[in-house]
């Protein structure tokens, strides 16, 4: 009977839809059943291992001979046929648009690795004829490649490759300068070539010695400007051009170099920095008064160390930075440390190293550990004082990644194929300076990322 009423009830059609009903929901039911609980399961991933080294503690120091800067004249630019880097498989630099920002605030750039670039340098000192003929590493002979295909990567952020044609653009009608040593000279040739990629640079003034220079980019209306000004504060250096000294230097510390004064509120943008030249022998004056010296046993004078010099005079330089009406942005640039190993520049030093190291691989001598700590303390002082008057000042330490690369190098590659005629010849090595391309060419991409994120 309750066959017969559903019968008339549910006729075979009806009944045939309200089965396929219920198995659609059922289905429906458990494909969401599936996906819910599976959602829910711990999601299995690949572990990576990190490409990056652990960070290892610099062992103390011991006391050792820092070597003097080597002094070059610069020769007329010189050019050989070196076959431009291969074809870019990493690391292409972006365009404006694809450049992500970097949050300059929370990005420590100088906490990091180098870490292989198969893409190799930007230029080549056959793309690029103003290199000096004592950094043209490639030009002089040497003969490995790999301390070209490298790159400066931190640890917490992205670091853009150095983007020629965005910087000309950022920088029309601009004035830039690099004030220093030999190693600002060193520095602005590497800048001069990356952005020569775009346009040729036009040379508009040097001093009789080629160490003060200013180039002009015409379509960009852009200057760049080197001036050498190795203690910043006015000094009487009595040296020949092979860099032999027949006296003493005399170190006025109350007097700033006005070389670079008299121009410093034309720039736009400027990177300052000295160093090494302090640990040269030196009488200090203050007042037109002797006040005592370093290193110049045979003159009856109060010794007062390089460091009491080095300290009075960063003092002196960046008062008057963090106290002028400059309305740009000024970077002070630590000094960066040589890798003279077996001897000093004047003894028989060398620097064969072909690769990078990490960190505590190489122990930064005592003396130059010296002059950084100063350079951070005098710069930490004066940082406070700037932002209370607003004036954009900030820290580039290239110091300690400079430190991870003692192949970087021109060593006896200075000179012109300096074993051509004797394979056992003794030669004098630069173990200060850096070959170009080389390791140099990383501090750029620093500097812009600093400007554009400024």
């Amino acid at each position: 009977m309750r066959m017969d009423y559903l019968k008339q009830k549910f006729p075979f059609n009806h009944r045939n839809l309200f089965l396929k009903l219920l198995l659609t929901i059922f289905f429906i039911g458990l494909a969401f059943r599936i996906l819910f609980f599976h959602s829910l399961s711990p999601q299995i991933s690949p572990v990576l291992e990190s490409p990056f080294p652990e960070k290892v503690t610099l062992p103390e120091p011991q006391t050792s001979t820092v070597p003097e800067e080597e002094h070059v004249p610069e020769p007329p630019p010189v050019i050989e046929h070196v076959s431009e880097p291969p074809p870019v498989l990493e690391h292409v630099p972006q365009t404006e648009d694809q450049l992500s920002p970097t949050d300059s605030e929370k990005c420590d750039y100088f906490n990091g690795d180098w870490i292989p670039n198969p893409s190799g340098p930007v230029y080549t000192n056959d793309s690029c004829d103003l290199i000096e003929s004592h950094q043209n590493c490639l030009k002089n002979g040497r003969p490995d490649r790999d301390f070209l295909y490298w790159r400066w990567a931190p640890r917490e952020c992205d670091l853009p490759q150095f983007d020629p044609k965005r910087f000309l653009n950022l920088m029309r009608n601009k004035a830039w300068a690099l004030i220093g040593d030999s190693i600002s000279r060193n520095h602005v040739q590497s800048l001069v070539c990356i952005l020569s990629k775009v346009e040729k640079p036009a040379l508009v003034y040097h001093d009789e010695e080629y160490k003060c220079k200013r180039w002009n980019f015409p379509s960009y209306n852009l200057s760049l400007s080197v001036i050498w000004s190795p203690f910043l504060v006015e000094a009487a250096i009595f040296e020949d051009i092979n860099g032999v000294s027949s006296s003493e230097v005399e170190l006025h510390l109350d007097r700033l170099d006005s070389k670079w004064t008299d121009q410093y509120l034309d720039f736009d943008y400027i990177i300052i920095s000295t160093g090494k030249w302090f640990l040269k022998s030196a009488i200090y004056y203050e007042n037109e008064t002797i006040l005592g010296c370093h290193s110049c046993p045979k003159r009856n004078l109060t010794e007062l160390g390089f460091n009491f010099a080095y300290r009075k005079a960063l003092k002196f330089v960046m008062n008057f930075i963090v106290t002028s009406n400059h309305k740009g942005l000024i970077f002070f640039r630590t000094f960066t440390p040589d890798h003279f190993e077996n001897g000093e520049w004047f003894s028989g030093g060398t620097c064969n190293r072909t690769a990078p190291i990490k960190e505590g691989e190489m122990e930064m001598k005592y003396l130059n550990k010296m002059l950084r700590e100063i350079e951070l303390e005098e710069f930490g002082k004066a940082a406070s004082e700037a932002s209370k008057n607003g004036v954009n000042f900030k820290l580039v330490d290239f110091a300690s990644l400079s430190q991870l690369r003692p192949d970087g190098h021109p060593g006896p590659y200075r000179q012109f194929h300096p074993f051509e005629k004797d394979q056992n010849a003794k030669v004098q090595n630069d173990c200060l300076h850096w070959c170009l391309p080389g390791p140099i060419d990383s501090w750029n991409d620093i500097i812009m990322d600093m400007v554009v994120n400024g």
